[in-house]
């Protein structure tokens, strides 16, 4: 089974969110399961140096796009058992960002989806299947059924198309896509690219694509409604034969408390009990709050958007640090919401600490050192800090919706079951109420508070299984 994963990001070479983690981790696990999947990205500016170093130069083509001939060089690079191909050009894709925004992106990844195409003959690569991730990729299968199934070389290549997240669909003028990619009016009607006068990439994908997955079982189900569909709903019903929800893993080696090299005490499940005061206190110190192992900890380490649910926490920021606790907060993303936790950590340093920015490192501190992990988002694909915070036996706080729902168990004061907490409504005072429910259990039953610790280690949430569902999927497409 050959099978090639195209994605504008892939960790650990160029990476902005979960859909890196996501590329870079899957195919690991197919290679190991004896599929020859390999992942084509472009070769950005911003890749390390020393990740640039070791590529390979295989060869160059040119891409005609609109009136412009534009060139296209392809480099390799083996990592980690997995064949990488690096797509380059200078103009598109030389800068020291991944996403530029705005119209330029139009251009940048209908580049990126013809030349995919273009160079598997040049490296003589035929998979069986190509799989497209999230809207920067939805070009990938309208162009292979508008250009190249007559080639004998292209001719019974099956697509599968992943979303990611519904909310970013990739939305720009009908015209300017025709100029860039010369297809026909055809292609622009209701039930294939054109959505409200413009041309959607994403769509193109939806409607193109063999088979379309998303992240979550949960979050499958939850954008067939118009609620959470971002006005795809009617199509992705329409596909629903073909529409699977596959959850997302996490990479088992990258997080592992038991080699982690960031943390400062590294545990297994039976360490667990003494070794997270110690990471907590070091934590604690390292981000200037007061050092007591024994205070009840929660961290966040998130894009800071509405989508996380950050107007939840500040509706009742004061209330919360009112409470007996610790909010620890790593990231970046919208002005008021880094101002409010700037804010708080002025008034309230005893107790709240928010650093504003990524910070790698300091995330795995947080993933060990802390006892909760809060994630109150008004919608979540799948999420997948969740996952990790679990792996370190640090115990979610989630809004249950996509993902999060399909992960994580509530705790059951009665039978002892549970990997988390989690709430059902978006509402600022349930949230609150759960995490004054979690840190009760923590300070006055601390024997069920370390019943669920071993509960969410044990959770197995590896490619594994993930990896064989998609196995499933790609034998189902081509009959192997």
């Amino acid at each position: 089974m050959k099978i090639l994963l195209a994605s504008a990001e892939v960790a650990p070479f160029a990476k902005v969110g979960g859909l890196a983690d996501v590329v870079g981790a899957l195919p690991k696990e197919l290679v190991s399961k004896g599929a020859d999947a390999r992942v084509i990205l472009p070769k950005y500016g911003a890749i390390p140096h020393d990740y640039v170093a070791r590529m390979t130069y295989l060869t160059s083509i040119y891409v005609q796009l609109g009136w412009r001939n534009q060139y296209c060089g392809v480099f390799s690079l083996v990592h980690e058992g997995v064949t990488f191909y690096f797509v380059d050009n200078e103009f598109y894709f030389g800068g020291d960002y991944v996403y530029g925004g705005g119209e330029y992106e139009l251009e940048k990844y209908a580049f990126f989806a013809k030349a995919v195409l273009s160079l598997l003959k040049v490296i003589d690569f035929r998979p069986d299947v190509i799989h497209a991730n999230d809207w920067h990729t939805g070009m990938i299968p309208v162009l292979l059924n508008a250009y190249f199934q007559n080639d004998p070389f292209y001719h019974g290549i099956k697509t599968v198309f992943t979303i990611h997240n519904l909310a970013f669909q990739g939305i720009f003028p009908i015209g300017a896509v025709q100029e860039m990619l010369g297809l026909d009016d055809s292609f622009f009607t209701a039930d294939k690219l054109e959505y409200y006068g413009n041309c959607n990439f994403l769509k193109g994908g939806l409607v193109y694509s063999d088979i379309i997955t998303t992240v979550s079982p949960t979050y499958r189900n939850e954008i067939q409604d118009p609620y959470f569909g971002e006005g795809m709903e009617g199509l992705l019903k329409a596909r629903d034969n073909a529409f699977y929800g596959i959850t997302n893993g996490i990479d088992y080696v990258e997080y592992n408390p038991r080699t982690d090299d960031y943390i400062a005490h590294n545990y297994g499940k039976i360490r667990v009990y003494d070794a997270k005061p110690m990471n907590k206190c070091d934590l604690q110190a390292q981000v200037g709050l007061p050092v007591d192992g024994g205070k009840f900890t929660v961290g966040m380490v998130s894009r800071l958007t509405d989508q996380k649910g950050l107007c939840l926490l500040e509706f009742v920021m004061e209330e919360l640090c009112g409470m007996d606790l610790q909010l620890i907060v790593l990231g970046t993303g919208e002005e008021r919401y880094e101002n409010m936790f700037r804010h708080y950590r002025y008034l309230h340093g005893d107790k709240v600490s928010a650093s504003i920015r990524f910070d790698n490192a300091l995330a795995h501190k947080i993933y060990a050192g802390c006892d909760a992990f809060l994630m109150p988002s008004r919608f979540e694909p799948c999420g997948l800090s969740q996952l990790i915070a679990m792996r370190y036996g640090t115990l979610p706080i989630v809004r249950e919706t996509g993902g999060l729902k399909d992960t994580v168990s509530p705790y059951n004061q009665f039978t002892g079951e549970g990997t988390g907490f989690s709430f059902a409504y978006f509402n600022a005072h349930d949230m609150l109420h759960t995490i004054a429910y979690a840190q009760s259990v923590y300070y006055n039953n601390r024997e069920a508070w370390n019943h669920l610790i071993y509960n969410a280690m044990c959770a197995n949430f590896s490619w594994d299984a993930s990896a064989d569902n998609y196995l499933y999927l790609y034998d189902k497409l081509t009959g192997a």
